[in-house]
């Protein structure tokens, strides 16, 4: 931005002195008309009657003849070339390059004056720029060029262009795309000037009396480019602070996983050996004689400890889902739980006939358990569970609603973590198993649908068809 700043300066100072060359250049061509409009008023001031011609061109030169820089011809009223001065003695014999010396002098000037000597005749006297003058008028051509040249390639890498006044005509620009310069550049370039009247500065500049331009600029693209680069930056640093993050997370989920899937399985081999016992206890039972009722229910208890025993060990591993009723599996898993809640529970299932989806009855029939286990105890007892399935065209969903406690908003989706808990002597692994069995067995998802405190809440479990 600096380099910017100091190109801008350094444009508006060269513009100063080309305006001050200009006017020098303007003040020596006024001096050397002077110079020449002498000799009118010279002539004005002696008397032409009495004077031979010869006379009068000594008098004039004789007004003139401190000028050694400005070169004059004198010529009668035929245009016939009488006298000169100022001119290359070694040309001035050449008929042809002393006449194409007065048409330069017509060009550049129109006579200055005519010389009567009182008898009709009449001479004229033509002039041109001086050796000086035009030295000092190449050098502020070159200065001119070289000014625009600077604004159209200024070492800030700053993009600019060069006005008129109007700010419609374009002198000289710099910095530009060259793709787009080479595609259409009358159109990039009036896009360009519209960008740059709109969002850059400006530089007034007057490098000639009279003539006003303009320099429109705007900031480097690496400087734009740098602005936006500390975002960037954060940006970068912020997408490697996530990925550290989620790889973190995914690592200590998977720690995680493996203590619980460890623990099931340690858990259903320690539940192996005293199962084997029993049932060897209960087949000595029944030899015995022993009521059958007793050995009925025994019976039962060791078959839900083994599916108990199979659950667990399922943990970890890919189960092997099956074409199944739901409508059944939901109603032996509901019978179960209403026999072993407290009878002020009430349970109401709606279920609009048989609904086929593929399940692992064993691993789905713990999802319903855990969750009215947990409706009974958010209800101290008392209350009611609904189990509702809607059975749509792809999916299926399940809504388990209870007149519990409620969840409040902020723990909606913490309650599947392992370790949640807000029981005193919960271990926290029934949601987080829940979620894992429905999510990652069954490809399908659970999830808080409403839930109000004091009022209840309703789990929603949606399966594939």
């Amino acid at each position: 931005k600096r380099n910017v700043e100091l190109w801008a300066e350094a444009v508006r100072r060269k513009a100063l002195m080309m305006g001050a060359a200009n006017q020098l250049y303007a003040k020596i061509a006024r001096e050397e008309r002077k110079k020449v409009e002498l000799l009118a008023r010279a002539n004005r001031l002696f008397p032409t009657v009495s004077m031979t011609q010869d006379s009068v061109f000594d008098f004039v030169f004789q007004v003139i003849k401190d000028n050694e820089t400005v070169p004059v011809i004198i010529t009668n009223g035929k245009g016939k070339i009488l006298q000169w001065r100022n001119l290359d003695t070694a040309l001035v014999r050449d008929s042809t390059w002393l006449n194409g010396q007065l048409r330069e002098m017509r060009a550049q000037h129109d006579s200055v004056f005519y010389v009567d000597d009182g008898r009709g005749a009449k001479y004229y006297l033509y002039y041109k720029n001086s050796e000086i003058f035009e030295e000092i008028r190449r050098s502020y051509e070159d200065n001119e060029r070289s000014f625009i040249r600077e604004v159209a390639s200024n070492p800030a890498s700053a993009p600019a262009v060069f006005t008129d006044s109007s700010s419609k005509e374009i002198i000289a620009f710099g910095n530009l795309d060259p793709d787009k310069l080479r595609m259409d550049s009358a159109r990039y370039m009036q896009q360009m000037l519209k960008k740059l009247m709109s969002e850059g500065d400006t530089i007034l500049v007057s490098i000639s009396p009279g003539r006003k331009n303009i320099i429109y600029y705007m900031e480097s693209p690496q400087l734009q480019a740098l602005r936006y680069f500390p975002v960037a930056q954060f940006i970068v640093i912020g997408m490697f602070l996530v990925v550290a993050y989620l790889l973190f997370s995914t690592s200590r989920r998977a720690e995680q996983n493996n203590v619980w899937i460890g623990m099931a399985k340690e858990t259903a081999h320690q539940l192996g050996t005293p199962l084997s016992s029993i049932l060897a206890w209960l087949e000595y039972l029944k030899i015995k004689g022993v009521d059958d009722a007793m050995t009925k229910a025994i019976s039962e208890d060791v078959k839900r400890l083994e599916m108990i025993t199979e659950r667990f060990s399922k943990i970890g591993s890919q189960p092997k889902l099956v074409a199944e009723n739901l409508t059944d599996a939901l109603t032996t898993s509901i019978d179960y739980i209403r026999s072993r809640s407290p009878k002020s529970v009430e349970f109401s299932t709606r279920v609009s006939g048989d609904v086929i989806v593929p399940l692992n009855v064993p691993l789905f029939a713990w999802v319903i358990e855990n969750i009215c286990r947990n409706a009974v105890d958010a209800m101290d007892g008392i209350g009611k569970i609904t189990i509702e399935v809607s059975d749509l065209q792809q999916f299926v969903y399940v809504d388990i609603t209870d007149t519990g406690k409620g969840i409040p908003r902020s723990k909606h989706k913490t309650i599947f973590e392992p370790g949640f808990t807000t029981k005193q002597r919960g271990w926290g692994l029934g949601l987080s198993l829940t979620k894992r069995i429905i999510e990652q067995y069954h490809k399908g998802k659970i999830f808080v649908k409403r839930s109000e405190p004091g009022k209840g809440t309703t789990f929603r479990i949606v399966l594939n068809k």
